[in-house]
């Protein structure tokens, strides 16, 4: 495993150093912003270190065995429950409520409530501070859609469906969407606009035979059966960029970071040929999943203060815009959006307006297994092995099990009470 040392500058005489830990390309472009802090604070040396993302995971967690955790880190928000739960990240609620930089009124609500974690939102210990912003929306061909008769991205599903079909000819070998079967964000953002919750009962069993989650998954596997997605992987789908500027796919469910990929990789002559919109849901503007990640401070740092400081300046909306122009991950701050590049991208704005309408996942240690086999299910009912109710009973059955230890711990803690 190979873990990057990128220390911003020389540490000065007198100087107090703080570890910083970064995951994936986040450290290459924060190692541009540390050297203004630490002019800001010349008692400051900021020591960057970059974890490969494939890595990341079990470096953290063989750092908070040995009691070898940084001061302060990027960590995802479903990675937040479960470091949590090990008692490795400082409660932060307090340095919010005396910070003059951190308003909780200023960032999305969704995105804030993945770093509270507790049986629900309003009762959750704040354990980390939103850094940049994860969600899911459609990217479309605008053309291809003039051409079929649309002039304007679906409002719900019945449209959406609509253009599915109106866009879709596999025998020539054009689909309305590409949706690999092995990633789980498209079905988890459909399940996510149904008002029943993923999990109940305080998050001790699953609850993906609701009436809720079927409906989701209906319309999910539906796509593949009328052929308006094709039934592969994302290792069989190639280029997918290259494919949604040759008309394979009109429709393309992905994250906020293809806005600039597609800008790069697309030719200039296409650029005005692809636009970005909200998802659809059930019966209007739909919910998308709220991710991301979060700045967190290590329970075993001896420079928690020092380390507040660093996550104030990366906190501020003009840090945040500078953040934006060097890498294009977007902000979890409202007012951050109101200047630089952001504010004028029409492109962008499509995810300001998901951001509104995201919901955070369960915030529990177990959910990236859940929604894996989640996934894993889907993909048996994709594939006709499978019905819609039998896929829903089976996940729920692998999720009861999985969540077995979390009931035993959860039902003793109420019987000491």
């Amino acid at each position: 495993m190979t873990l990057l040392l990128m220390g911003c500058s020389p540490a000065t005489e007198g100087s107090q150093e703080l570890t910083f830990w970064t995951i994936g390309r986040e450290g290459e472009a924060v190692a541009k912003l540390i050297p203004d802090f630490e002019r800001e604070h010349p008692g400051i040396h900021v020591k960057l270190q970059q974890l490969p993302l494939s890595a990341a995971h079990q470096k953290l967690l063989t750092a908070v065995a040995g009691s070898s955790t940084p001061d302060l880190g990027q960590l995802g928000n479903t990675w937040i429950p479960e470091l949590a739960a090990l008692d490795a990240l400082e409660p932060l609620q307090a340095r919010v409520d005396h910070s003059s930089i951190v308003r909780q009124a200023d960032y999305f609500p969704s995105i804030w409530a993945t770093n509270l974690i507790g049986n629900s939102p309003d009762k959750g210990v704040l354990y980390g501070v939103p850094w940049y912003v994860d969600t899911r929306l459609l990217f479309y061909r605008n053309d291809l859609l003039r051409q079929a008769g649309f002039d304007h991205p679906p409002h719900d599903w019945v449209e959406w469906r609509r253009m599915l079909a109106a866009l879709s000819s596999p025998q020539l070998g054009h689909y309305g969407i590409l949706l690999p079967t092995n990633e789980f964000e498209p079905l988890l953002a459909l399940a996510l606009q149904q008002d029943e919750p993923l999990l109940r009962d305080g998050n001790r069993y699953g609850n993906f035979r609701s009436a809720g989650f079927k409906r989701a998954l209906s319309f999910y596997v539906e796509t593949f059966k009328l052929r308006q997605a094709p039934m592969i992987t994302n290792v069989e789908a190639g280029n997918p960029w290259t494919e949604f500027g040759r008309g394979v796919y009109a429709f393309h469910l992905s994250g906020p970071w293809n806005i600039g990929e597609f800008r790069q990789r697309l030719p200039p002559t296409q650029q005005a040929d692809w636009s970005t919109a909200p998802l659809p849901g059930p019966e209007g503007p739909g919910a998308s999943n709220a991710g991301g990640s979060s700045l967190v401070i290590f329970r075993h740092s001896a420079h928690k203060d020092m380390a507040w400081q660093l996550i104030e300046y990366l906190s501020q909306p003009t840090v945040q815009q500078r953040f934006y122009g060097l890498l294009g991950d977007m902000p979890p701050r409202r007012s951050s959006w109101e200047g630089g590049a952001l504010h004028d991208d029409p492109k962008a704005r499509a995810v300001r307006d998901q951001l509104e309408r995201v919901k955070p996942t369960p915030p529990i240690p177990e959910w990236e297994r859940i929604v894996t086999n989640m996934q894993l299910v889907a993909a048996q009912a994709v594939a006709g092995q499978l019905t819609v109710d039998q896929a829903a009973a089976e996940i729920d059955r692998r999720v009861d099990q999985m969540l077995e230890k979390r009931r035993w711990i959860l039902d003793r803690q109420e019987k000491t009470r």
